[in-house]
């Protein structure tokens, strides 16, 4: 009985063992299991992903397609630079990393050693610039301007830079053919953010750290098309980030080229005008201020009628777009985006607004005829119009007599508007307005295409604004607080104006409807939006999307794709009525405002039919605004001054040089067939080779002219 318990003991050791060793098989089964499953089940998934763990991709940019004028002359496309690049990751793997080599290689390129080791470094939260934000495994540029005995140094002394290339590569330039810069037009370029990556990683078209994308105008526009595709070359790398071998690469595919309605030459000749014409209106002297016009912006379009496509589109102040081609500096950039240069990366051909003035009247002669009015009524062209005790006068207080619609055009008779809009307001209600008002002066301003966007394929464009009753709703709640709270103790006029503002800023008020059928008070409009209603009325009345991009060609050239013009919309006007308005037009040219620019001045009429339209528009706080508006049976042309004085007296001179160089009319108003610049639109596309290169047309003679033009030789055609 005295073993028992020795034996129970062991009896006990004996199972606890025995559990032990079912955990311990149950574990190595259950581990063996897994094993199994990882390395034989599913061997080859985790060892794809572990390979992907260890792949590193290095980034061949593409070669942005061109951007070319319509007789094939590039406007934007590469030039061939040399390029010193740093491998990082073969600095890395030096004892110094790569210090004495960076600084043999500042000695070379003449740079500081300093500035060569920021721009290889990389780019963090807490590094400021300049560093590299791109891929550390693909080479890492120090300078794209390196000369060719630089160049040669560093691949003549190789044991001396291993890691450095010097190699030519593609850089992005803005030839300005003939002088025209063509700035806003084209845009520019610039690396892509972190935040445009992240957005863009699971569309058709991501992007890659080292790209760069246009930032504004057809650069932006036609973006996708003209990047083309970076090509990929992807490295095995250990932990360490040491290559280990090379895998799979893909080529990159070159963009392709984007053939524009643009004429160099007369783009060049609109812009030359276009600052001629401000620097002569800064010599004029302004009444009304007692001090010279500041001419500070202006713009000018040149399209063709039939297509809606821009022949010329010029914004002043310009800027180079080669500025930005390497990476800008703060100092440039600043004075590009800063109000002391005014802003010279708006386009003002598409986003300067402005109150039209006269220019406006042929929607409101569409107006008054949609209302009832006859065109060939009589009305009453006095000097001056009373509305509520506030009295307003024609330009320079002159007096026709009775006259019809058509000749209040060709005079630009504001008493004639005054009255019509006036009637009109009455009819809807005046103060106390309809439920059902026609609202006939603003409604056909929309349906003239004003308050929304053109369709021009170029971004940002602005919508300008149609002070209608929405409008005025709208305005009111957004300001009558302000206006309220400001009329609390009136002493001012202006504080008058607010106590007004704040009881009925809300309505439709007879003095609005008066002023706005002239074309000022509260309306707004751009260049774009005006050249397309002028090119509406010379086509028969159709509205169409202006367009600058013509035809996309494949890097091969047997690709090609045409850009067709397209409608947006019709004229709100009967073909009667389109063609009284098409003779007043005309009419302007030959006896009316613009007469001392064409029909006194020497233009031949008989043979090019002008038409025109001026207008002067009065902006609070500021000088006068000149409009002018023109069009023969080829080409539109509109031309606006910010400041600038009357529309025939400031835009005139230089938008009948700008038909000048089209036609190739000379000073005696005869016709130089051999000058003319583009007599008939172009119709045709640039010629391809058999090598897939598209052939520009030059235009020698042109360049011999434009230079004499800037040495202030005198030339009847291309300068006027």
């Amino acid at each position: 009985m005295s073993n028992l318990p020795e034996t129970g003991r062991t009896h006990r050791v004996n199972i606890r063992l025995v559990a032990i060793q079912i955990l311990v098989m149950s574990l190595l089964l259950t581990l063996g299991g897994r094993l199994w499953y990882l390395q034989v089940r599913n061997g080859e998934e985790y060892q794809r992903e572990a390979a992907g763990n260890h792949v590193q991709q290095v980034v061949q940019p593409a070669t942005r397609g061109s951007i070319l004028d319509a007789r094939g002359v590039p406007i934007a496309d590469n030039e061939t630079r040399l390029v010193v690049s740093a491998s990082r990751t073969e600095l890395m793997k030096m004892d110094d990393s790569g210090k004495a080599v960076l600084t043999r290689l500042a000695g070379v390129l003449d740079m500081s050693p300093k500035t060569v080791r920021e721009k290889v470094r990389l780019c963090d939260a807490k590094t400021p610039q300049p560093c590299w934000n791109g891929s550390p495994y693909q080479p890492i540029p120090v300078t794209d301007e390196a000369t060719t005995q630089q160049a040669l140094q560093i691949r003549e002394r190789a044991e001396d830079f291993p890691g450095i290339t010097a190699e030519p590569t593609a850089v992005r330039r803005y030839p300005a053919p003939y002088g025209a810069a063509t700035s806003q037009v084209l845009g520019y370029l610039s690396p892509v953010t972190d935040e445009e990556i992240e957005k863009a990683k699971d569309t058709d078209s991501p992007f890659l750290s080292s790209d760069e994308i246009g930032r504004s105008g057809l650069e932006r526009t036609y973006d996708s098309m003209l990047r083309g595709s970076s090509g990929v070359t992807r490295y095995e790398v250990d932990n360490l980030g040491r290559v280990m071998g090379r895998a799979k690469s893909d080529k990159a595919k070159p963009g392709s080229s984007l053939v524009t309605s643009i004429d160099s030459r007369v783009q060049a000749v609109t812009e030359k005008e276009l600052l001629t014409a401000m620097k002569n209106a800064r010599k004029q002297h302004d009444d009304n201020t007692n001090r010279n016009y500041k001419a500070d912006a202006g713009a000018a379009v040149v399209m063709e009628n039939k297509t809606g496509r821009v022949v010329a589109m010029a914004s002043n102040p310009e800027y180079d777009p080669n500025a930005w081609v390497g990476g800008i500096s703060g100092n440039q950039y600043k004075k590009l985006t800063g109000k002391k240069s005014n802003y010279p990366l708006l386009n003002r051909s598409i986003q300067g607004l402005s109150a039209p003035g006269s220019v406006f009247k042929v929607i409101s002669t569409a107006a008054a005829v949609k209302a009832g009015n006859k065109f060939d009524g009589n009305y009453d062209c006095s000097s001056s119009y009373s509305v509520g005790g506030q009295v307003f006068k024609n330009y320079e207080s002159e007096s026709h007599g009775t006259i019809n619609l058509g000749r209040a055009l060709e005079v630009s008779c504001d008493t004639v508007f005054y009255d019509l809009a006036y009637k009109q307001w009455l009819k809807d209600g005046g103060n106390k307005p309809k439920k059902d008002t026609k609202d006939w002066f603003y409604k056909t301003a929309h349906k003239f295409g004003l308050g929304k966007e053109t369709g021009v394929d170029l971004p940002n464009e602005v919508t300008g604004r149609v002070p209608d009753r929405q409008w005025k709703k709208d305005y009111w709640e957004a300001n009558k607080d302000a206006w309220c709270k400001q009329a609390k103790d009136p002493k001012s006029y202006a504080d008058k104006i607010a106590k007004e503002n704040c009881v009925s800023g809300m309505k439709m008020r007879a003095g609005d409807s008066v002023n706005y059928s002239i074309g000022q008070g509260d309306t707004l409009v751009t260049p774009i939006q005006m050249a397309t209603i002028y090119a509406a009325i010379a086509n028969g009345g159709t509205l169409l999307d202006p367009t600058l991009g013509k035809a996309t060609m494949s890097p091969d050239g047997k690709t090609i794709k045409e850009i067709e013009p397209k409608p947006h919309g019709k004229l709100p006007v009967g073909k009667k009525t389109l063609k009284k308005m098409d003779a007043a037009l005309a009419g302007v040219a030959e006896r009316g405002t613009a007469a001392w620019r064409f029909g006194d001045a020497g233009w031949p009429q008989d043979k090019i039919k002008m038409h025109a339209k001026t207008g002067t528009a009065e902006v609070a706080g500021k000088q006068t605004t000149s409009w002018f508006s023109t069009y023969t049976k080829d080409y539109t042309i509109v031309m606006t001054i910010s400041q600038g004085g009357t529309g025939s007296g400031a835009s005139g001179p230089a938008v009948r040089n700008i038909y000048n160089a089209i036609y190739g009319v000379d000073s005696k108003g005869e016709i130089d067939k051999d000058s003319a610049l583009l007599p008939d639109p172009e119709k045709d596309l640039p010629e391809v080779d058999q090598h897939g290169n598209i052939e520009a047309r030059h235009d020698d003679k042109f360049k011999e002219r434009a230079k004499r033009a800037v040495a202030g030789a005198p030339d009847a055609g291309a300068t006027g």
